[in-house]
């Protein structure tokens, strides 16, 4: 069985430039030892669930939002697998084409040229 992390790095990796949320949900094998898996989720402040065979669902930002940056939830899933919890993960919903908003008012030409930049990447 795959890795987490490696799996989740293979989720990633088929997901368009231009997706900018992703709604992952994790199972462990051994639902013994659900509060260890806990811990290590806190950091990506995975949402349990409750009577249901998925066991935390994980919100990932791409390069904005009000989610776990995807370097994190690798973490995340990359310490799951050293303490030897084996699972899965099943992607529930991503998605993408939309495009931050912020208040440029009164800023220089130059800061908007160069917030363009770094987004367009």
């Amino acid at each position: 069985m795959a890795a987490l992390a490696d799996t989740f790095n293979e989720i990633i990796a088929s997901l368009p430039d231009d997706w900018t949320d992703l709604e992952v949900d994790v199972r462990i094998h051994d639902e013994s030892r659900y509060v260890d898996g806990a811990v290590y989720l806190a950091t990506v402040n995975a949402q349990p669930y409750s009577k249901n065979d998925w066991h935390w669902r994980i919100l990932v930002a791409h390069r904005f939002g009000h989610a776990s940056a995807a370097p994190a939830v690798h973490g995340a899933l990359k310490l799951l697998d050293e303490a030897g919890l084996e699972g899965e993960l099943a992607v529930r919903e991503v998605r993408s084409g939309r495009v931050e908003v912020v208040q440029m008012w009164g800023r220089p030409e130059s800061v908007r040229q160069e917030f363009r930049k770094l987004r367009a990447q």
